[in-house]
């Protein structure tokens, strides 16, 4: 045998040998319990998962396993957090993530999300899909960020004059259906004696879309006109929102929309504050909060430990003021650049996102910074990235592989 035939017969060696190397490990993976894999499995962070996924035929069908699959649905947030950030500068529509499970420098580096469609707001995160709109809220995606499975939802051909839309986005786990809830404002004009102009009580339909069907259901009309953003909460199965108080209706009230039994429902708030001043709701470890600004920017977050329960509402945190670094050397060099994110004002929220698995509160600042608060010490740090961009906003995802 010449030398060039014993290096073939080497390589094909070698490759014999990483084959049933690759075999016997996923032989050994395979002669474990069902159940031990899947609890092995779903500790991992969406970024290992995707790999572990990619390794071979055998491991992609253990990831696919249905029963692992709602597994990775029905673990908490606090279990296994990803932070999606969405930048429209300087580059537009751009997702990036980032698990906060990881405890390495590699993995703290953002990872860039590929979208398939080129404009777009994030609406809400469920169940490891993404809620996809245009600017407003006529064309709407559902989108798996890590399988980059994206499906445009059915159009509605109605158009109002003076509308303003309002989406919702829920899993329901009973049926285990994804739905869409879709509320449309709108004012008739009508003419006065002098003038056209507006009637202040405006005009709603409510359309409902159950994930895999190819047309909206009518539910008919909204029981109350309540705000868009930033308080879209999805809770115990249902959806809610703030009311936006109205000129004949100065308060400031709580409502769900149910979606197993597809009713909106008032929600119960404490009567010891005054919650016309809330300024946004938050899900924090499963129950429903909301947030408050107090003076000088402090934060008080209230808690509805027993979901329904008026009784059951407490002040939890009482969160201090803080600025974090990128904000002072903002302040300090006057640097001011135009972002969409900046245009839409959200700039001047400060966002509380959730709590860690270690108590702590994480909390994002005039979406430009991401600072942590441990409220057993009342202290603050800074939570950075390698590659955040100078204008975002952040989502806190659950991914899935479905």
């Amino acid at each position: 045998m010449d030398s060039h035939d014993e290096t073939k017969c080497q390589g094909i060696d070698r490759t014999t040998r990483r084959e049933d190397k690759r075999a016997c490990s996923t032989a050994g993976i395979e002669s474990l319990p069902r159940e031990i894999i899947h609890a092995i499995l779903s500790k991992l962070p969406i970024s290992s998962l995707i790999r572990f996924k990619c390794v071979c035929r055998a491991w992609r069908m253990l990831a696919q396993d249905p029963q692992l699959l709602d597994l990775l649905k029905n673990r908490s947030l606090a279990e296994n957090q990803c932070l999606i950030f969405h930048t429209d500068y300087p580059i537009c529509n751009q997702l990036q993530f980032v698990d906060l499970m990881a405890n390495n420098k590699e993995e703290d580096k953002l990872k860039k999300i590929q979208t398939p469609i080129p404009q777009f707001n994030v609406v809400l995160s469920c169940s490891g899909l993404l809620l996809l709109s245009d600017s407003l809220c006529n064309i709407a995606y559902v989108f798996n960020p890590f399988t980059k499975d994206c499906r445009q939802l059915p159009s509605i051909q109605t158009q109002y004059p003076n509308q303003k839309v309002v989406l919702g986005f829920g899993f329901e786990p009973m049926t285990k259906e994804y739905k869409v809830v879709k509320i449309i404002y709108y004012y008739h004009k009508y003419e006065g004696h002098r003038a056209l102009f507006l009637t202040i009580f405006p005009q709603s339909k409510v359309q409902v879309l159950t994930l895999g069907s190819s047309s909206w259901r009518s539910l008919g009309k909204a029981p109350q006109y309540v705000d868009q953003s930033p308080s879209r909460v999805l809770v115990n199965g249902r959806l809610h929102w703030l009311i936006c108080p109205l000129r004949y209706r100065p308060g400031r009230n709580i409502v769900s929309f149910d979606l197993a039994d597809e009713q909106f429902k008032e929600v119960p708030k404490p009567d010891v504050v005054k919650f016309s001043s809330c300024d946004y709701l938050v899900e924090l470890k499963r129950c429903l909060s909301a947030v408050f600004y107090a003076k000088y920017g402090e934060l008080e977050i209230w808690v509805m430990k027993d979901y329904g329960v008026k009784e059951s509402w407490v002040k939890e945190f009482h969160i201090g003021r803080y600025v974090p670094k990128a904000l002072e050397e903002e302040l300090e060099n006057r640097v001011y650049e135009i972002s969409g994110i900046a245009k839409r004002g959200r700039h001047n929220y400060n966002r509380v996102l959730c709590v860690l698995r270690n108590g702590e509160i994480l909390i994002e600042k005039r979406s430009r910074a991401l600072i942590i608060y441990d409220p057993k010490t009342g202290k603050f740090k800074d939570l950075m990235f390698h590659g955040m961009p100078s204008w975002f906003e952040t989502v806190v995802h659950l991914g899935s592989l479905d």
